[in-house]
């Protein structure tokens, strides 16, 4: 099987342009471990340069490991990220070359982009500041160990969306700006929900029931109620694009649907009850239970592969809606998971949460990385 890796990679430049350096790693997408790290000191360039020079050297470090590996690429730099996904066009004559030479390291359908904090891209930052300070002496970078020995920064078994958020004490620093929020809805029922089937994203895809229908209008109402909503982003799986279509036409917003948002593919569990599982796949369900690397029988998606979706799928809403209070429309498990990371709980902890369909949740995301959980499982506009 070919292998996920997660590369960061940064650039800087002392004077802009000025001396100029880089630094990437390449992380182990199921650990978060660090497998491999690059960096160099370019000479005289920009930052924009020097961070291209970055993303380069990280691709083709994820190539060197396995050339078939599919890569989540993590940057600070919005400029990087949005041009190599696409939706900014690249007009500078330095970095037509450059983003095309990158293009080439490996397929494009198995490289994606996602904007990062900068906080949260230390360990590049950190490569490109010692090829820097090593060009100023006159020599080139070196590694001071082997770069698979080196453990990836506050992660424990878990991908690197796994940090803990910093503790700042109850309150944001004022300089951090307005939160972005995360109004988190559930779909409304389907026909399998009240029988507690699994119902997740490689089953027969239900639409909403007539009661889950009349749900979606009840939170479309205390939305609009509430008159706080500013975008809408769902699960393309039909039980939320109706709950989602529901709430943005009284809202009168459009929907943007997000791939990283959709429930878990529960494999040959789809349609079953817990009861039925237990009988049918007893080891299976026993080994899903204890462990978020786990899979259902015949899924190819644990609970950590998960994790890491739906926390690209975080980090692409917040930088597309910095400050804003955008709702999610999404499943029992990706909810579950998002409260969880914000909260810095273990993995066991999505078994002791309660989701009712059509429920609303909310998180606050800050600049600095910190998260507050506002709101769990409210169903009172249900009542």
């Amino acid at each position: 099987m070919a292998a996920r890796f997660i590369v960061e990679a940064d650039g800087g430049s002392r004077g802009n342009p000025g001396p100029a350096g880089y630094g990437a790693v390449v992380r182990d997408g199921d650990t978060g471990q660090i497998v491999a790290e690059a960096a160099e000191f370019i000479g005289h360039a920009t930052n924009n340069v020097a961070e291209y020079k970055g993303l380069i050297a990280g691709l083709r470090a994820a190539r060197e490991l396995d050339p078939d590996a599919t890569v989540d690429v993590r940057m600070d730099s919005k400029l990087v990220v949005e041009q190599m996904s696409g939706r900014w066009k690249i007009k500078h004559p330095d970095m037509q070359p450059l983003a095309a030479e990158a293009k080439t390291v490996l397929p494009r359908g198995r490289v994606t982009y996602t904007w990062i904090p900068r906080e949260r891209n230390k360990d590049a930052d950190r490569l490109a500041n010692e090829a820097m300070d090593a060009g100023k002496a006159g020599r080139q970078w070196e590694p001071r160990k082997p770069a698979a020995a080196a453990p990836a920064a506050a992660v424990v078994a878990e991908p690197p969306l796994e940090t803990a958020a910093p503790k700042a004490g109850w309150a944001a620093p004022a300089d951090l700006g307005t939160p972005t929020t995360f109004v988190l809805l559930r779909h409304g029922e389907t026909a399998l929900t009240p029988e507690k089937r699994f119902s997740g994203s490689g089953g027969s895809d239900p639409e909403l029931s007539e009661k889950g229908r009349w749900q979606a209008e009840r939170a479309a109402e205390a939305l609009a109620a509430r008159g706080s909503i500013q975008a809408v982003v769902a699960s393309p799986m039909q039980r939320t694009r109706q709950t989602a279509e529901t709430v943005a036409a009284r809202l009168g917003l459009e929907v943007r649907y997000e791939e990283g948002l959709r429930e878990v593919d529960f494999g040959a569990w789809e349609g079953l009850t817990f009861a039925e599982v237990s009988e049918r796949y007893p080891d299976d369900l026993t080994a899903w239970l204890g462990s978020a690397k786990a899979k259902p029988t015949g899924s190819s998606e644990s609970f950590t592969t998960l994790t890491h979706r739906a926390g690209v799928a975080r980090d692409k809403i917040i930088a597309r809606h910095p400050g804003r209070t955008v709702l999610v429309v999404s499943h029992v498990s990706p909810i579950k998971t998002l409260v969880r990371l914000a909260l810095g709980a273990p993995p066991d902890s999505l078994y002791r949460m309660e989701l009712s369909a059509a429920s609303l949740c909310a998180v606050q995301y800050y600049a600095d990385g910190n998260a507050s959980v506002r709101l769990l499982n409210d169903t009172s506009h249900l009542r």
